[in-house]
């Protein structure tokens, strides 16, 4: 049935959210710390092995015979991107969503809400795991890439919720959201999702993955959030160029 695998990524996320906040008292600042700065290094691997399977290819079946591929759709999105991110000031608002949820669920004693919320949101959202399981799903009734995307999920959200508290968990609510219109839509959109497409939007997500690893092992050096529209960008330069 499509839209499965939407549904157990959400329940894992809760799951995972849920042990995270159990685990949370037994945390002390510096483990938390010690503990984000691990995971935005995870991310940061992972996104750029990501980035670099989308940007490297073998020349003439030779390892060391790389080339690039893809530059000039990547500053393009990029650059078109963040500033129709920065217009749409979509940090402030996925900020200003964070606290409106905050106010209704931690009653504002949560001072890391917004921002567990936010960065938990961005990691398990932008992913290439994310938009192309979702297709897959819509397009042939294939729940197995976001069945397994739910299990690195609520890893995530359980480590993210035991260091920022309950706005980790929230982030369920995106992921219902994006993945769920995805797959939806993918079966009217299939034309448009061509292989090159979905490996256009899997190269940019890696590099968002990429730039959300460096805020949380480095301190907040990139708006991710305003960055999302180059998703959108890249996939119409892929489809029409």
């Amino acid at each position: 049935m499509a839209g499965i695998g939407t549904v157990v990524n959400v329940l894992a996320i809760l799951a995972g959210g849920c042990a995270g906040l159990v685990l949370k008292g037994g945390l002390k600042a510096r483990y938390q710390q010690a503990v984000i700065q691990a995971m935005g290094l995870c991310i940061i691997f992972i996104g750029g092995a990501g980035t670099l399977n989308g940007m490297l290819s073998v020349r003439d079946g030779v390892l060391t015979g790389l080339d690039t591929r893809g530059t000039l759709g990547m500053i393009l999105a990029l650059a078109a991107g963040s500033l129709l991110g920065e217009w749409l000031d979509l940090d402030g608002r996925m900020e200003r969503l964070g606290g409106w949820l905050k106010e209704k669920a931690s009653r504002g004693e949560d001072s890391q809400f917004i921002q567990g919320f936010v960065t938990a949101s961005l990691t398990v959202c932008v992913g290439a795991m994310a938009i192309v399981g979702s297709i897959q799903d819509g397009m042939t009734g294939d729940p197995s890439t976001l069945f397994t995307k739910s299990v690195l999920d609520l890893i995530i959200v359980m480590i993210f919720s035991s260091t920022y508290g309950k706005g980790a968990v929230f982030s369920a609510l995106p992921v219902g959201v994006l993945q769920g219109t995805v797959t939806l839509c993918a079966g009217l959109l299939a034309p448009v999702f061509s292989p090159a497409v979905v490996n256009n939007l899997s190269f940019l997500g890696s590099i968002l993955i990429f730039c959300v690893g460096v805020n949380l092992a480095f301190g907040n050096k990139f708006k991710v959030a305003n960055l999302l529209p180059a998703l959108v960008v890249g996939a119409l330069y892929t489809a029409l160029v």
